[in-house]
């Protein structure tokens, strides 16, 4: 393994970073926009996957969709040798729960589980959305072959898998299969309520809703934006939390902006070429995803998508008025786009699942001291730490400095008052925690 490091100068300290591991690039290079085509063609070809359609034809409706993408996952767990555990899961859905739902139906999703060597219990998850809908989303018959919402994302997360079955990671890793997302977003909701009861610890979820549009409907064309949705605190904040916040700062710092901001600088440092947008905001204006459950109960969860959506290929039916072709169909899916944003999630998880935990504890002080002092809980498997600062209007953590293996340090002569800060737990391979913001003071 190969490391490259190089040196920045800034506020008259000295920050040092591990830029590359080649595995990185290996996995972004694994990637296959072919591989993309092909499984974006067949959901396409199943006519509908509307939550409330088919579930017995082999050819048609969600049935026949979830049941082959849990093949799909089989085929990659046989040959890693059964690296993943993969099983549907499933709850039941009344009538009348919402104006959506005008029958009883199973949401059931597809969970393909990648366990972590040494931290079994910490999980990482991509996930993409199983169904489709028209514009009427009680209308669960007519052909809805969702291409790019949401096949291009559960085709990225499928390729995902493929991509790192190769790899063991110290964290597991989950490629999920998410249904009723445009009936009310209960699969994600059940899923939670699962994942709580048995105790699982998620890291955070990347939703993949729609990564295959280059288009947009504002006539702007780009192959390299992308947007990361993250909401700024988490919603279970306590009135203690937010009365702190007010005096202490964080109101951009929640651990779903913490993890936006790991995927932007994944991205920036192993695939320049993109450009990833954060949109603070937990989801686009008026709308919802399937992140959004897992942020409702307190989890990290972002939403990575095309930044130049067409709004004639979402949710339509298929027609053609005034020279305007409507509908979710093949032909609007670019593949080499979608193959991008799923190595961009590819990296990150693997970044993530490589690394060790993040510091539980992060104390701050430094009050009318001319320098910034830190505290830290140890993390095991951490080799060192680093401390982020940025400007407080910055939107990234523009400066760092790696400070070995210790639980806190000073840094002279940078005055609290004019940063915000955060510490990330590193681990012997150079790969880093999200960042913390400090969780408690100390004089």
């Amino acid at each position: 393994m190969k490391k490259i490091f190089f040196t920045l100068f800034t506020l008259g300290t000295t920050l040092t970073f591990s830029q590359t591991d080649t595995r990185i690039y290996d996995i972004i290079n694994a990637v296959s926009a072919e591989r993309i085509e092909k499984d974006v063609t067949t959901m396409a070809n199943f006519g509908t996957r509307h939550t409330l359609s088919d579930t017995v034809s082999t050819t048609r409706g969600i049935g026949a969709a979830r049941r082959w993408i849990k093949s799909e996952f089989d085929k990659i767990s046989a040959a890693c040798n059964s690296c993943l555990n993969v099983s549907f899961q499933r709850d039941l859905v009344k009538k009348g729960t919402n104006a959506r739902i005008v029958k009883d139906v199973y949401v059931v999703n597809v969970v393909a589980v990648q366990k972590g060597t040494k931290y079994p219990n910490r999980y990482i998850i991509m996930s993409g959305d199983i169904d489709s809908r028209v514009s009427d989303p009680t209308n669960f018959t007519d052909d809805s072959p969702g291409a790019n919402d949401n096949a291009s994302g559960m085709a990225g997360t499928i390729e995902a898998a493929r991509v790192l079955s190769k790899y063991q990671f110290e964290s597991s890793v989950i490629y999920l299969g998410l249904s009723g997302e445009e009936q009310g977003l209960f699969g994600g909701k059940g899923l939670v309520e699962k994942m709580k009861s048995d105790g699982w610890d998620i890291i955070g979820i990347f939703n993949n809703d729609m990564i295959g549009n280059i288009t947009g409907v504002d006539g702007v064309i780009s192959n390299r934006d992308f947007r990361i949705f993250s909401e700024p605190v988490p919603a279970t904040e306590t009135e203690e939390q937010r009365k702190a916040r007010r005096f202490y700062g964080g109101e951009v710092d929640g651990v779903s902006r913490q993890l936006a901001r790991y995927v932007h600088k994944t991205t920036k440092t192993y695939m320049p070429e993109m450009n990833p947008m954060m949109i603070y905001r937990l989801d686009r204006f008026g709308r919802g995803g399937h992140h959004r459950p897992f942020n409702d109960a307190g989890y990290a969860g972002i939403r990575i998508m095309e930044a130049h959506e067409n709004y004639t290929q979402q949710h339509q039916d298929i027609r053609t008025e005034n020279g305007i072709n409507y509908g979710d169909v093949l032909e609007h899916v670019n593949f080499e786009y979608a193959k991008k944003l799923t190595a961009v999630n590819a990296i990150s998880m693997a970044s993530l699942a490589w690394a060790p935990p993040a510091p539980e504890k992060v104390e701050i002080g430094g009050i009318v001291e001319p320098s910034a002092k830190f505290k830290w809980s140890k993390v095991d498997g951490a080799t060192g730490y680093k401390i982020y600062w940025r400007d407080t209007t910055s939107p990234t953590w523009d400066n760092s400095r790696y400070v070995g293996d210790v639980t806190e340090y000073t840094l002279e002569g940078i005055v609290i008052d004019n940063f915000f800060f955060g510490v990330s737990a590193v681990g012997a391979a150079g790969f880093e925690s999200p960042v913390v913001f400090p969780n408690g003071i100390f004089r």
